[in-house]
């Protein structure tokens, strides 16, 4: 969530640093600030709101030298104030953090034993005073960091820059990603590639529990046990380290607008051209298991709610579906014939981590469907599939959950394939299907204008309720959870024949009700759900397809209408008004679109 930045350069770091931290501007934040070292002395500016008003105080301000950290704060203990802002510093070290340290009150105790008061609200205030109680006690650089860290307890990204010491950094992970840019007589530190994609190409990736001591010269890498150890340096396509509207106003927008390209893509990566799923070698033996779990947060969960339907309906397959925050903590068994999926953009999402480790310890294979190939989730499963929907930088989830699906869908059916639940004939048809999306939502985005119209009047709104049924169901969650992130109308979602079994009290004229109905097996029961909605003065909004608005569209208050799909894959398409009348209503009320208020990109605290 917080975003970290590291520097050991041969220019100027200040505005290197606030460069980085400007890329990590999309994981969210509400304060921001950096330390330098300006001949071995430690200097520090923070600033709360956006990063520009860190930059402007460095205008009046400047900080001066070629080492420097920087961090971006997502608020966890402590209001937002300059105050709680990062870094945190002792007299002769300064530390940013990402995550949670989970004994810090019984750390302060310590520390108040021995006379040494705090002055902020934070847990990462502790871990600043503790080292420079140890730097007190004549401990060199180095080790003070390490015993620090080894007194830690919880999750963290820390990196520590220490006075007089201009060519060091210290960086150590555990729960939170980190990783190591490497440069000609220069080394980074960044939360992600992302953040040091203006800076290198060259990247290591450190594990869960190393610590990494970091000069010009290299790194050099501790494991958990204190061993020196070699990691990889990888080579990151500068593609994939873009950040750019490409000309448009928000990355919401352009990641909506990039869909069509980024399912083309995968459908490259998981159809042969003979049209035959191709999943990595060994992929899993779908026979040799009788239940597959499904985990994960937000957005990612709702697209496994959908891939249940698929699962079931073709495969056969019986799924579970739990939320990644409770699922370990029902400690639920894991047959031995079964296996378990995580689903999570950023492969780092602390939940989703917890749950895979959980389902690890008791056996079970572990799947994931990750946008990011070199995260801890991918690398902590036995199979990794990637979504290859490149950096998805707006908060609001959009081309990922379209690129989550195709992946889920074509799972599904190799899982199908494999049970002989499912014909050649009618796989070939659905493996169609599937190649058909790209077209699909390219002519979908076609409705843009008519979704920027319809979202004026849900821009007036209160309260918005979405309906959908069987496979669209999970999609009127999705709805309401996007308009909920950006534009902060409250909507709920709810399976239609739901409707009636308490949530039409709320309906009134004033409660817009969208209703997600492409013109499948469920159609009529869905229309049957929305009349019950017009027949007490509620004003709807049906999303359907062309002969779905033929049979059903008088009397609803505005039609949107899409292509016609194979019925299965509806839920990938019907994603798209979803997204846009999120974004336009978003726009239309002047919210930060890209970067809502009180959320974050990639949550990497439980």
């Amino acid at each position: 969530m917080c975003g970290i930045v590291g520097v050991l350069g041969t220019h100027e770091a200040a505005p290197l640093l606030v460069e980085a931290l400007g890329r990590l501007e999309y994981r969210g934040y509400d304060s921001a600030g950096i330390a330098t070292l300006d001949e071995g002395r430690l200097g520090r500016r923070r600033a709360v709101g956006k990063l520009v008003n860190l930059s402007d105080k460095l205008v009046h301000e400047p900080l001066r030298g070629h080492s420097g950290i920087g961090h971006t704060r997502w608020a966890t203990h402590g209001a937002p104030t300059e105050a709680n802002a990062h870094p945190h510093a002792g007299a002769r070290v300064a530390v940013v953090h990402n995550g949670i340290i989970e004994n810090y009150r019984e750390l302060r105790e310590e520390l108040s034993a021995r006379g040494i008061g705090t002055s902020t609200d934070t847990d990462t205030e502790t871990v600043a005073l503790l080292c420079q109680l140890y730097l007190d006690q004549q401990m060199p650089p180095r080790e003070a960091a390490a015993a620090t860290i080894a007194k830690l307890e919880g999750a963290y990204a820390l990196c520590f820059l220490f006075e007089d010491e201009p060519d060091l950094l210290i960086a150590a992970r555990k729960g939170s990603p980190l990783a190591i840019g490497h440069g000609e007589g220069e080394m980074f530190v960044g939360s992600d590639a992302i953040a040091l994609g203006n800076l290198t190409d060259r990247i290591t990736y450190l594990d869960e529990g190393d610590r990494a001591e970091v000069t010009r010269a290299g790194v050099v890498i501790f494991d958990a046990q204190g061993r020196e150890v070699t990691r990889p340096e990888k080579r990151i396509a500068q593609a994939a380290a873009q950040v750019d509207k490409a000309g448009h106003k928000h990355f919401m927008a352009k990641e909506i607008a990039e869909q069509p390209r980024v399912l083309a893509a995968a459908l490259g990566h998981y159809l042969t051209p003979e049209g035959r799923i191709a999943l990595p070698e060994p992929c899993i033996d779908f026979t040799a298991i009788d239940r597959l779990t499904l985990v994960a947060c937000g957005t990612a969960f709702y697209a496994c709610n959908v891939a249940k339907y698929w699962f079931e309906q073709v495969a056969r397959l019986p799924v579970e579906i739990d939320v990644a925050s409770e699922f370990r903590y029902r400690e639920p068994p894991m047959p031995a014939r079964s296996a378990a999926l995580f689903v999570s953009q950023s492969g780092e999402t602390a939940d989703t981590l917890a749950a895979l480790r959980y389902a690890k310890g008791q056996g079970a294979q572990i799947l994931s469907v990750v946008n990011v190939t070199e995260s801890s989730i991918a690398r902590d499963s036995d199979i990794a599939l990637p979504i290859l929907a490149g950096a998805e930088i707006g908060v609001a989830s959009t081309k990922a959950f379209t690129c989550q699906l195709l992946v889920l869908g074509a799972l599904a059916l190799e899982a199908a394939r494999q049970r002989g639940t499912i014909d050649e004939a009618t796989l070939a048809a659905h493996l169609q299907g599937l190649r058909a999306l790209p077209g699909l939502i390219d002519q979908g985005l076609s409705i843009e204008a008519e979704c920027q119209r319809v979202s004026r009047g849900l821009a007036e709104a209160r309260d918005i309720l979405f309906l959908g049924r069987g496979r669209m169901y999970p999609l009127a969650l999705e709805g309401a959870l996007k308009l909920k992130e950006i534009s902060y109308i409250h909507a709920e979602a709810y399976a239609s024949g739901e409707l009636k079994h308490g949530p039409i009290a709320l309906v009134d004229e004033h409660v817009p009700v969208i209703v997600m109905a492409p013109h499948d097996e469920l159609f009529d029961k869905t229309v049957s759900n929305m009349q019950e909605v017009m027949a007490r003065g509620g004003k709807v909004l049906l999303i359907t397809d062309t002969k779905g608005a033929r049979i059903a569209g008088d009397g609803t208050w505005e039609v949107i209408t899409l292509p016609e799909i194979d019925p299965l894959w509806a839920p990938i398409l019907y994603a798209v008004p979803a997204q846009l009348l999120a974004y336009h209503t978003a726009v239309a009320k002047g919210t930060d679109v890209d970067q809502p208020r009180n959320l974050a990109k990639s949550v990497t605290v439980e």
